[in-house]
């Protein structure tokens, strides 16, 4: 649980201001509107710090909850241009679709493919089948995996 002791403000004030923030695309200073605008008065800075130190925590209580995923995924990469610059977008899904983890890389090897398969399964679980691609980086990622 998220511990909100010490808070000058109400744990449903502080939830809703960073979730907001979260969710939509805006500043801490339309936020602070907003938040006016509910009878809340609170500074811009204020939300900022609410922001970077509770958004971490609710996360990894979201990532608890979780429900299970399957256990056949299938995994592939494809390059993005990131601001300007080209890197490898990693992304792994179930059969249903539903996303389970994804990597920006600058490379596209060995390493980072196996640093994206631990990632994913030390937070989704083991899964009995992946799907790849003939890519020879993810099938010695996922061999460096099944080795441990």
């Amino acid at each position: 649980m998220v511990d909100f002791k010490g808070s000058h403000y109400p744990k449903d004030v502080i939830l809703y201001a960073v979730f907001f923030y979260v969710r939509y695309a805006v500043s801490y200073r339309d936020l602070e509107e907003i938040m006016a605008e509910r009878g809340v008065t609170v500074d811009h800075a204020t939300l900022n710090r609410w922001v970077v130190k509770y958004s971490p925590l609710i996360a990894c209580q979201a990532q608890r909850r979780k429900s299970a995923t399957s256990s056949s995924w299938r995994m592939d990469e494809t390059s993005i241009q990131v601001k300007g610059k080209w890197t490898y977008f990693y992304r792994a899904v179930d059969k249903f679709g539903k996303t389970l983890d994804f990597m920006l890389s600058e490379h596209r090897d060995e390493a980072a493919a196996s640093a994206f398969f631990a990632r994913t399964i030390k937070t989704n679980g083991l899964p009995e089948k992946v799907v790849i691609d003939k890519s020879g980086a993810n099938l010695a990622g996922l061999q460096n995996i099944n080795c441990d």
